[in-house]
């Protein structure tokens, strides 16, 4: 299966057959200097992506009607954002991953000031990259690894010493796509 939103490099590779719901939230910094976008890194003793720079979120819970409310929930839960910082703007695309998510990337305005307070279950760090960074003509870039014995490319932002990738990357793509376009 391949959706309208996987902004990825390599559209042979099919989903999985069975997926599971999850969203992550956006968070758009409206800074003094600039725009900003908020990520975590997820802790390195997770089974799941770990150590990976992501943005907030996470699956589904049964009490979450919608991806809103899901991608603030595990926003709050990771990173401590209250939601009462944040004014939601509307969804990307949705974003199949190759680990078996459907994910809803909802894109939301944050208001300083605020406070984060991480939970080190979930996240080993915060940090800020400049919208501008996302927008520059030189982004992203194409990096290649060999998986399951074929080279795959996908898409990377480089900020620094990190390395933002994989799902993430793609929909920051998206993300940049839809800025460009309006």
């Amino acid at each position: 299966m391949r959706l309208r939103g996987d902004h990825d490099l390599n559209p042979d590779i099919g989903a999985p057959a069975s997926l599971r719901e999850a969203a992550v939230l956006i968070p758009l910094v409206d800074r003094a200097d600039g725009m900003t976008v908020i990520f975590t890194r997820r802790a390195a003793h997770l089974a799941a992506h770990a150590g990976q720079n992501s943005f907030p979120g996470g699956r589904f819970e049964c009490d979450d009607p919608d991806a809103e409310s899901c991608a603030l929930r595990e926003t709050e839960e990771e990173i401590g954002l209250a939601r009462d910082r944040i004014d939601l703007l509307g969804r990307l695309d949705t974003y199949v991953t190759r680990t078996g998510f459907r994910v809803t990337p909802v894109v939301g305005l944050v208001s300083p000031p605020f406070a984060l307070t991480p939970d080190p279950a979930e996240v080993d760090d915060v940090f800020e990259v400049p919208l501008a960074v996302i927008l520059d003509p030189t982004n992203p870039q194409r990096h290649t690894r060999t998986l399951l014995g074929a080279p795959r490319q996908f898409y990377a932002f480089p900020y620094r010493e990190r390395l933002i990738w994989g799902a993430t990357a793609g929909m920051l793509v998206n993300l940049r796509d839809v800025l460009h376009a309006h």
